[in-house]
């Protein structure tokens, strides 16, 4: 990776968001020669700006990739870019379709079409599982995000920019996500809110995360997606292996902090997919990820890889981690301080509430 950005000029958009921040840190350990931070959060670019004061090579521009008169002027130069800029809380989305449609849609041809104007070399789109079979106005937005990075490699003219997305299941401990919310519930004494008993979700971490955006980038063609292979988890027993492991870090008995049983919010599914059984007849399958592509026949050779034989890959029909793998694993995010983890089986049960 190293000789893959060093003295690269490199542009992220949402580069001050969860996902954006981190590609900015990890891209910064390879000498690029200027990595250009894109993003409307004038606030989270302060904070960022502060932690990465060292850095002679970062700058940052406020500004949103639904104007592409400012965006144009920040791709001047540019070898790669990854665009991380999106609306992506799902209630936020379904109450308010049009502005997700004028940032995840519009904002992507925006970014696609100055790519090609400024022959960008490479083109990383970052989207979600929940642009599989969509049931709600984010996913349907981020799948159309993916079909227009899809399509551009195959309608750009004599442009020789390459476009690929890769697709995410929930990074643990992101802005926003559901780790921090159970974190400030449990801090505060409860109640803790989980929408269903049965939902389960796909976790990666952000170390997982950026490996994938990068060797995505290394490595494609033009039009795949990449689907990191990750484990899933009930969110009820998230929230049961946070209470045990954090409550006495607040005063709290695990005992006396409630579960509330709130359902699904608005456009919400029981379960994510990462794949469906049309795409997995074509995507496929490496040890730790499948690539899917419109032209997977003729860009997949070598002789370790192997075609998909799953139906589909959805977070209800993989291994699910036990309350033991999860408690490791926010151990390892820091979550939880490995001095404090309770090395014994949870036994103790919270009172659930269903309203």
């Amino acid at each position: 990776m190293k000789k893959f950005f060093e003295g690269k000029k490199i542009l992220v958009t949402g580069g001050a968001g969860s996902i954006g921040s981190q590609i900015v840190r990890s891209l910064l350990k390879f000498n690029p020669d200027v990595v250009r931070i894109y993003s409307r959060g004038e606030s989270e670019q302060f904070e960022l700006q502060h932690q990465l004061y060292r850095y002679k090579n970062v700058r940052y521009l406020v500004g949103d990739v639904r104007d592409r008169v400012r965006l144009a002027k920040s791709f001047k130069g540019i070898d790669y870019v990854f665009h991380a800029a999106a609306l992506k809380h799902v209630p936020a989305c379904e109450y308010n379709p049009f502005e997700a449609v004028k940032t995840n849609v519009i904002g992507t041809e925006n970014v696609i079409d100055i790519a090609t104007e400024e022959g960008v070399s490479k083109v990383i789109s970052i989207s979600t599982d929940k642009a599989c079979s969509p049931t709600n106005v984010m996913g349907a937005t981020k799948l159309l995000a993916e079909r227009l990075i899809a399509a551009a490699h195959y309608s750009q003219g004599t442009s020789k920019t390459t476009f690929a997305s890769v697709r995410f299941g929930n990074v643990m401990a992101s802005r926003g996500s559901v780790i921090p919310l159970f974190y400030k519930q449990i801090m505060q004494g409860g109640p803790v809110t989980v929408t269903d008993t049965h939902m389960t979700r796909f976790m990666m971490t952000i170390p997982q995360a950026i490996s994938l955006v990068f060797e995505a980038a290394h490595i494609a063609n033009g039009g795949e997606i990449f689907i990191l292979k990750m484990p899933s988890l009930r969110l009820i027993d998230l929230a049961e292996v946070m209470i045990e492991e954090l409550s006495p870090l607040s005063g709290f008995d695990p005992e006396d902090i409630e579960i509330k049983i709130i359902g699904p919010r608005a456009g919400e599914k029981l379960y994510e997919e990462l794949l469906t059984s049309e795409e997995a007849s074509l995507a496929v399958e490496h040890d730790d990820m499948f690539i899917l592509s419109p032209r997977i026949y003729e860009q997949i050779t070598s002789a370790h890889e192997t075609h998909c034989n799953e139906l589909s890959y959805t977070s209800n029909s993989v291994s699910l981690f036990s309350k033991k793998d999860i408690k490791n694993l926010l151990c390892e995010i820091d979550v939880i301080p490995k001095k404090t983890i309770h090395h014994k089986n949870i036994s103790r049960k919270n009172k659930i509430i269903n309203i």
